[in-house]
């Protein structure tokens, strides 16, 4: 068979298969390559630039938002301690109110705050709350509760005047601060006033944070409130205030106390001209309304200072019935142990007596009178108290000189001396002091009884060294006295300060027969809604603390002080009574402390700053007042003598 001849392949063209070959192999590479259009652009590096705008929005949001974490964790740090405002609105804010009653029921004093009646912007005349924005917040309606500009410009004005002349509170804030917050002057008290003004800017608008200020701001003399205030200083309520009066007001709450029309007319005027003028500024009034409104001194009702005196111890007894019931939270009724006509005998003493010493240069006074159980039944704490009202009677501390000798000689008898025991009053100096008498010097050798009438101060100093020192100090702190007493040889003559409230307390102690006797003024506590007893003290005498036997030695020797010694200018005609003079150096202090089984009385006379006075000494004005005082307070009760171990003999 003839074999097909071979066909061989086309023939190629030249070069054609190695440039085929390297189409395909270039298509390979760049097969997952993407196009020259797709690529980034590359700096000058080499390497991308970043995208800046992303960047800054997100660290923007992330400020932003740990920006609001912060804020709002200093936020609440401050707020977590603040008051809840709707509580503190809704709550009754009147503090309870006191009413004290004398003996007999007699309405001495009430204590407590001055709410007036509830008033609202369309209640009141326009100068009222005009009064108020001028002088305090002139922008009051186009801040948000803080001003920015207040308080810049009462920078500049302080940096501008090199003090504090002016502040930059928003009435808002005032508002927040009196109703809300304590007076701290702290960062954190003042950044709660803020919040606390963005609170009540939100919540009540405007108006009604307006009218919550005219009816809650304190406006001095115990009123809160426009209301309150117009009805107490001029006798009409808010809505019928003048243009004058509501300058008065508006003024008051910058120093309601320095500002009160009843304690300075002048003041509060010149300041309720600085409101008018204000107001001027402010474009609430005219000048010429202005000018024809001003005057140089504020009009105010009456004060009624019938039983001006008795306020001593009305005030004295309010605090005691706090004391007593741990604090007030109700209105109560207190009843005291206060007896008027006891009280008018007192009164009627220092008026006839009074101003005899105030001319010998003691200006000031004290009288407690006490019954045996320790009723304070009277009491004058100064010589006036509308030119002044701190208590002398129970918070002045004086020398109490030879009236301190009671206690020498109350050791002295428990110690085993008697009213006749001879003493020489010749002492030797002890510890390199020795003691003076006045008047004529040394006597001898005389009787216990001689040297306590006739109040010789050696006879005191022998009978204390006799019995020791100690002692007398234990008898004092027995009696009451509270004293630092220290027993050195000058103890015996009163050199120690004590209060003539203290003096009363141990010298009724006698009185009574040697049964302790502890002031007191509150007898009960009635709640004033239903009159149910909230306490009362039990009646009696204190537990015995002197023996008869001491009792009896010690009037023997006090009845002749006032029978023939240098108390007998506060005898008694007809009636047995005992009683001790005492004059500190140079007449500073004149004491006399006296008693009868009824009634005790220590008066003291002198002046405030320790001044001495021209001779008044204990046997001269205060024995002369306790006799006119003992004389009309007793009249009508029975005569009574003085328990007695010994009979009182005359001296020469």
């Amino acid at each position: 068979m003839a074999r097909k001849p071979r066909q061989e392949p086309p023939p190629l063209k030249r070069g054609g298969a190695r440039k085929s070959a390297a189409k395909k192999a270039a298509a390979k590479k760049t097969a997952g390559r993407k196009s020259p259009s797709a690529r980034p652009a590359r700096g000058r590096s080499g390497r991308p630039p970043r995208r800046f705008w992303p960047r800054l929005l997100r660290g923007a949001v992330s400020v932003l938002i740990w920006g609001l974490v912060l804020t709002s964790a200093v936020i609440g740090w401050f707020a977590w301690d603040m008051p809840d405002p709707e509580d503190v609105l809704a709550r009754d804010v009147r503090r309870p109110g006191v009413t004290i009653l004398a003996a007999d029921g007699t309405e001495l004093l009430k204590v407590g705050d001055l709410y007036g009646h509830p008033v609202k912007l369309t209640d009141l005349p326009p100068h009222v709350p005009h009064a108020l924005l001028a002088t305090e917040d002139r922008r009051f309606y186009y801040h948000p509760g803080v001003d920015p500009i207040g308080i810049a410009r009462a920078l500049y004005t302080n940096i501008a005047a090199g003090g504090v002349r002016q502040g930059g509170s928003t009435l808002t804030q005032q508002l927040a601060k009196n109703l809300f917050l304590s007076r701290d002057r702290t960062i954190r008290r003042k950044v709660q006033e803020a919040l606390l003004a963005f609170w009540l800017e939100a919540r009540y608008g405007k108006d009604r944070i307006l009218e919550i200020y005219l009816n809650r701001i304190y406006l001095g003399a115990g009123a809160y409130g426009v209301d309150a205030a117009a009805r107490r200083y001029f006798g009409v309520p808010a809505a019928q205030v003048s243009l004058w009066q509501a300058a008065v007001l508006a003024g008051l709450p910058k120093a309601p106390s320095a500002l009160n029309p009843f304690r300075s007319p002048q003041k509060s005027a010149e300041r309720a001209r600085e409101v008018l003028d204000d107001m001027v500024r402010a474009g609430f009034i005219t000048a010429d309304q202005a000018q024809a409104a001003k005057r140089n001194s504020v009009a105010t009702m009456p004060i009624d200072t019938a039983g001006a005196q008795t306020r001593w111890l009305a005030e004295w007894a309010v605090d005691r019935a706090a004391d007593i019931l741990g604090g007030v939270d109700r209105d109560i009724l207190v009843e005291t142990t206060l007896e008027s006509d006891v009280q008018r005998a007192a009164e009627a003493a220092a008026a006839q007596i009074g101003p005899e010493a105030r001319a010998k240069g003691a200006s000031e006074l004290a009288l407690v009178a006490m019954r045996p159980d320790g009723a304070v039944a009277a009491l004058l704490g100064g010589a006036d108290r509308r030119g002044s009202a701190f208590n002398r009677a129970v918070h002045g501390k004086r020398q109490p000189g030879s009236s301190f000798k009671l206690f020498v000689y109350l050791a002295a008898f428990e110690g085993g001396l008697t009213p006749d025991t001879p003493i020489d009053d010749r002492i030797a100096p002890i510890e390199g002091w020795s003691p003076r008498n006045a008047g004529a010097g040394y006597r001898g050798v005389v009787t216990l009884r001689e040297g306590v009438a006739r109040s010789i101060n050696t006879v005191a100093v022998a009978a204390m060294e006799t019995v020791g020192r100690s002692r007398v100090v234990d008898m004092a702190r027995r009696l009451g006295i509270t004293a630092n007493l220290n027993p050195d040889p000058a103890l015996a003559l009163g050199v120690y300060e004590v209060s003539p409230m203290e003096m009363a307390g141990a010298y009724t102690t006698v009185a009574a027969g040697g049964h302790a006797a502890t002031p007191y003024i509150v007898r009960r506590v009635r709640d004033a809604a239903d009159g149910s007893v909230i306490y009362e003290r039990e009646g009696g005498l204190g537990p015995r603390i002197l023996s008869p036997q001491v009792v009896a030695m010690t009037n023997d020797v006090l009845g002749a002080s006032v029978a023939w010694g240098t108390s007998k200018a506060a005898a008694l005609p007809g009636r047995p009574a005992a009683g001790k003079t005492g004059t500190t150096q140079d007449y500073r202090d004149a004491w006399f402390a006296g008693y009868t089984p009824q009634l005790t009385a220590v008066i003291w006379m002198g002046n405030d700053n320790g001044l001495p006075t021209d001779g008044v000494y204990g046997g001269l004005y205060p024995a002369q007042m306790w006799r006119v005082f003992m004389e009309q307070a007793l009249s009508g009760e029975a005569v009574v003598p003085l328990a007695r171990g010994l009979e009182t003999q005359s001296g020469g």
